[in-house]
């Protein structure tokens, strides 16, 4: 009798599931399509690709807390080979010993898991959001220990099994199981628009690794993910497509499904370092928000942190929305002409009176604001620190400047100096508003050369060599501190006698700048520009000291016609000493004491070079003491996504918190590869009666360091650097 109760469970359970299913579908099918359709060959392609992407490159995030990732694997593994072997058992009647065996090793494995997501749970850390998820441990406990017993009937012996599976003990463990049935089966997709269960991450993210928007970052059998960072662009020449994302049914219906993934493990918020400094950003909120807008309703069910600042404002319950609802309202920093954009308050009716009166349908049950306040989407300094340690592979950074692009191209409402900084790109081509000639007044001693002249020159002399390297200065060139880095830099180059040239006054910005605060249209204008001009010459790469302009060139021009070798200088120069063609003296450092290496975020985690930097520290000879978040973990130092312009405020500076990271490890120096790290980590000021840390790029370092042949002595006096004392004085 119980048998049949629980096989009539089973399939009433699976039958709500796959209700569920089609409802969280038809959420995710809101979104934008993609341009070309998806045959039923791909799809199945896609889904078969599931096993290895989760097993491989999921797991390998996961992994990095091995606590949880032991946990994971036996909970979450246990789960899914009890649940099939029910369905194979009970639901189609088929049992032996040896099935009942492995069920019994499935549920065994998955009761001790859910003991150590209790002992998670019993004093949970901040970052992991309660409610639901609370209530999570006790229905894994209660479904696995219920499922063992049961099981005990199939291996046991007729008499005593029929004692364990029949009369009230079996119909305990019935209800045991159908507990968490409801968790775990029905609780993955919601039983309708607006219910869903903690689990729902589960079916979510295994269609999210299936179909996911960066196929790119996953490994092959024949080769490992890569780290797809470039933004992704939009089809201005499309006058249907919309400019950005201005409400949750503009996202990309691949975007919709990742947010549906979040697992709501605080990962993100714990890592993002705008949150840290107490600026209103909780990525973790973010995504949970996008949640609402997709499914439509408030955010009083959140019980995560919220985003920090104004607490009573920003407390959840304030803000709600809709699949066509705007997800952000006028902002405070816009332009005035921006102001009249504002969508206005959410109103949410209650529901007509039986007669269908409009007595109560006329009144307002809730005033929501719109989803997202403005300053949490400008707080973000885009340094994929939540995007790295996201477990579902969730993109947090495309979504943030999906917004972004909205409100400058849609509503013009890019706050602080954003708008000076793009209106000067497009009257000048650069942020700062400099003639492009001025580029180059540092060098006025330098006798750089200019890559048309020099290869008009070979070609009057029929020489057919490219250029061997196109030296990108960016608009760290009009900046004087990273002058003395540029200046470096050359001397270093011409001590590996390298054939290096500069584009001079042709050479317009990135974009870097433009596209992270989402005015794609100047972004594409620079981009197609600068091809143009590249296109004219003949080089073998482009070297820079900027890891933004390294990015950009590198990784964000192929879209548009531009694929180039680009180097960033740190792994040019461990290119040039590897080869022989520098010499170092290591004593001429002897002084300086010892190092730490700041990772900027665009040379780690968009670009994955870790070891080219630590390589040239170690062959300068230095002591190397690593800060606590360094590497893919590295701190960001605030200067990324156009945030010091923005300048959205919080508690605390995002680079003093970086500085103290510096000053815990005891180093003399903080050694940086990036104009931005550099001028934000020297704007900040020492604790009283604490001696700063000296900021040096490792250019300064290396042209300290340089062992100078003869021929090349008299060329390097032009680029050496001033003394601390001379700077200061």
């Amino acid at each position: 009798m119980n048998d049949t109760i629980l096989s009539v469970l089973i399939f009433t359970a699976l039958a709500l599931a796959a209700i569920g299913a089609v409802k969280r579908i038809g959420l995710w099918r809101q979104g934008r399509a993609d341009a070309t359709s998806m045959s039923m060959g791909e799809l199945i392609a896609s889904l078969a690709k599931v096993p290895r992407r989760y097993g491989v490159d999921l797991h390998h995030v996961v992994a990095r807390d091995r606590y949880m990732a032991n946990t994971h694997v036996a909970t979450g593994g246990g789960f899914v080979a009890a649940a099939l072997l029910m369905v194979v058992v009970y639901g189609f009647g088929i049992d032996s010993a040896w099935l009942g065996v492995l069920l019994l090793l499935a549920s065994g494995a998955m009761f001790g898991g859910a003991l150590f997501v209790r002992r998670r749970r019993l004093d949970p850390p901040a970052r992991l959001s309660r409610g639901p998820w609370m209530r999570l441990p006790k229905s894994l406990l209660v479904f696995s220990a219920s499922l063992f017993v049961m099981s005990l009937s199939l291996v046991l012996p007729e008499g005593v099994g029929g004692m364990i599976s029949g009369g009230i003990l079996g119909l305990v463990l019935v209800a045991g199981i159908a507990w968490g049935l409801l968790e775990m089966i029905v609780g993955m997709t919601g039983g309708g628009s607006r219910i869903t269960g903690p689990m729902k991450h589960a079916f979510a993210g295994a269609l999210h690794l299936a179909f996911h928007r960066r196929p790119a970052r996953f490994s092959t059998r024949d080769s490992a993910g890569i780290r797809d960072s470039a933004l992704l662009p939009l089809d201005l020449t499309n006058p249907e497509a919309p400019l950005g994302v201005g409400k949750p049914s503009d996202f990309n219906w691949r975007q919709l499904l990742g947010f549906d993934a979040c697992v709501q493990c605080g990962r993100c918020e714990a890592v993002c370092p705008a949150f840290a400094a107490g600026q209103p950003l909780n990525p973790k909120k973010l995504i949970q928000d996008m949640v609402v807008g997709m499914a439509g309703g408030s955010d009083t069910a959140y019980a995560g942190s919220p985003y920090p600042g104004d607490e009573p404002r920003r407390a959840p319950g304030q803000h709600g929305g809709g699949p066509q609802q705007a997800i952000v309202g006028a902002s405070p920093h816009a332009r005035p002409a921006a102001q009249t954009v504002a969508s206005g308050p959410i109103q949410i009716k209650a529901a007509p009176g039986a007669a269908g009166e409009a007595t109560d349908g006329d009144k307002l049950i809730h005033e929501f604001k719109v989803l997202v306040e403005p300053e949490t989407l400008w707080a973000c300094t885009t340094c994929r620190a939540c995007v790295e340690e996201c477990p579902m592979m969730i993109e947090h950074v495309d979504a943030i400047v999906d917004m972004r692009r909205h409100m400058t191209l849609e509503q013009g409402a890019t706050p602080g100096k954003g708008v000076e900084v793009l209106d000067n790109l497009i009257a000048t081509d650069n942020p700062g508003g400099f003639a492009l000639e001025a580029r180059l007044h540092w060098a006025a001693d330098l006798d750089l050369p200019r890559i048309a002249e020099l290869q008009a020159a070979r070609e009057a002399a029929r020489d057919p060599r490219p250029v061997e390297a196109l030296l990108w200065l960016g608009d760290g060139a009009f900046d004087m501190r990273n002058q003395r880095t540029l200046r470096a830099f050359v001397q270093v180059l011409r001590a590996a006698g390298v054939d290096f040239a500069i584009l001079g006054a042709e050479e317009r910005d990135s974009g870097d700048v433009a596209r992270r605060l989402g005015d794609e249209a100047t972004f594409q204008s620079l981009a197609t520009r600068n091809i143009a001009t590249l296109s004219k010459y003949r080089f073998a790469r482009i070297i820079t000291c900027d890891p933004h302009s390294f990015h950009v060139l590198g990784r964000e021009y192929a879209a548009f016609g531009g694929d180039y070798l680009v180097n960033h200088h740190t792994s040019y120069m461990n290119e040039l000493l590897a080869a022989g063609r520098l010499s170092l003296d290591a004593t001429r450092l002897a002084t300086l004491g010892a190092v730490t290496w700041h990772d900027p975020c665009y040379l780690g985690r968009y670009n994955g070079e870790f070891e080219a930097p630590r390589s040239l520290l170690a062959a300068l000879g230095l002591e190397v003491r690593e800060m606590q978040r360094s590497g893919f973990r590295s701190r960001c130092c605030g200067g990324g996504g156009g945030a010091p312009v923005t300048d959205i405020p919080g508690k605390q500076r995002i680079p003093d918190m970086r500085m103290g990271d510096v000053r815990e490890t005891g180093a003399e120096v903080v050694a940086v590869g990036c104009p931005q790290c550099t001028a934000m980590l020297e704007g900040v000021v020492a604790p009283a009666g604490e001696a700063e840390p000296q900021v040096l790029d490792l250019a300064e370092l290396m042209a300290r360091a340089l062992v100078l042949e003869a021929s090349t002595q008299g060329l390097a006096a032009s680029t050496t650097q001033p003394t601390d004392a001379e700077v200061a004085a």
